[in-house]
């Protein structure tokens, strides 16, 4: 079994963006909501882009948006330095696909799962985007809540594209998941930060750490 792959999100400085582009994970995700106090002005944003494409060329940016508007296209073009599309909102499977198709953009689907039930959304989504990510349903946050999908929930989870984990993504329980899940991927946020869009350098470490040795040390 092949370690998954790991992204970090909520980045809000350019600084901390290269320094953890360096530490090796594969994707970085920068976001682009409103109401969330990890995001990042359009204006700022090429600027981390530029870095982490500087300092791991090989590593996914992702922009996290949810339910944007036609005046909002312009910024989500990958022009503006992002590869990846991530929609967090209550975009349907067509807005997802006329996302993709318009932009030219990967474009990844964010399914806050609040019961089982939930699961058997991915049939819809899966046909129309290049990845899933799967996440706790919190009432007031679309994501970064750090809450976590009951393991017994996905045990058997199929999905028809790659799919990312998260909710409370932290170096002492990747053994947990791994033993008992999957992913192509881990996505982490508030699982490695002092605070909101501060990430806690150490953290990020043993959690890159405990993934990479995941294969020798548990599959």
């Amino acid at each position: 079994m092949a370690a998954p792959l790991l992204k970090i999100c909520g980045l809000r400085d350019p600084d901390q963006a290269e320094a953890v582009a360096a530490l090796g994970v594969d994707a970085i995700g920068v976001i682009g909501v409103e109401a969330s106090p990890r995001h990042v002005l359009p204006t700022a944003r090429r600027a981390l882009w530029q870095v982490v494409a500087a300092t791991a060329p090989g590593c996914q940016r992702v922009l996290v948006v949810a339910d944007p508007t036609e005046d909002q296209l312009a910024q989500l073009s990958p022009d503006c330095g992002h590869q990846v599309l991530q929609l967090h909102g209550s975009e349907t499977p067509e807005r997802c696909a006329a996302l993709r198709k318009n932009l030219a953009v990967q474009v990844w689907k964010a399914l806050r799962i609040r019961r089982p039930e939930d699961l058997a959304a991915v049939a819809a989504y899966g046909p129309v985007v290049d990845g899933l990510l799967l996440d706790a349903w919190v009432s007031d946050q679309l994501g970064g809540s750090g809450q976590r999908i009951p393991l017994q929930w996905l045990h058997g989870f199929e999905s028809p594209v790659p799919w990312w984990l998260a909710g409370g993504i932290r170096a002492e329980l990747v053994g947990d998941v791994l033993a008992a899940l999957s992913p192509t991927g881990l996505d982490a946020s508030s699982g490695v930060e002092r605070s909101p869009a501060d990430k806690d350098l150490n953290r990020v470490r043993q959690l890159v750490s405990a993934v990479k040795a995941w294969p020798a040390a548990g599959g």
